[in-house]
């Protein structure tokens, strides 16, 4: 989920920094979210897992809109995003197990392009490269900076799909 609130500077949205014991992409930055319940809508559990994770309420949380799905090789998830806002700064209360730090990523720096670097890493043997954000000294890759990137192309006309009639 990208949650969008009012905060210290301007809008921002919560990143965290998922809990070094975990048993998947442990330290790594993320956006919350979790796996579904049975019976439960990628939506639902959405919002479910931004209440356990940070402390915010689904009933505080209004649902905008969805991004793309993601496939994430590494863990063979499929990623359902969606974009929320709430109209006040939450306060936050983050799951000591899942959650180690919660950083307030500012929507004006997730829409700078000059912000995006690159990087590679060797994957099966082959080189790949990958866009990446760093806050606060915290680097954001893989399928969390995927989905910061389409986020950030929704304000640029650019790359706004055309519209269908």
């Amino acid at each position: 989920m990208i949650l969008i609130f009012p905060g210290r500077d301007g809008l921002a949205m919560p990143l965290t920094v998922r809990h070094q014991s975990l048993a998947r992409h442990a330290g790594q930055v993320s956006l919350p979210g979790g796996a579904l319940d049975a019976g439960e809508s990628a939506e639902a559990a959405a919002l479910r897992e931004v209440e356990e994770e940070i402390g915010v309420a689904a009933s505080d949380v209004r649902v905008v809109g969805a991004l793309s799905t993601l496939w994430v090789a590494v863990s063979n998830f499929v990623v359902s995003p969606f974009v929320a806002v709430t109209d006040a700064r939450p306060a936050f209360r983050l799951h000591a197990g899942e959650v180690s730090t919660l950083i307030e990523a500012p929507l004006a720096a997730i829409r700078d392009p000059t912000r995006v670097r690159w990087d590679s890493r060797v994957r099966l043997g082959m080189p790949v490269r990958y866009p990446y954000f760093e806050f606060d000294g915290h680097v954001v890759w893989g399928a969390t900076a995927m989905m910061l990137g389409e986020f950030a192309c929704l304000f640029d006309a650019g790359h706004r799909p055309p519209h269908e009639e």
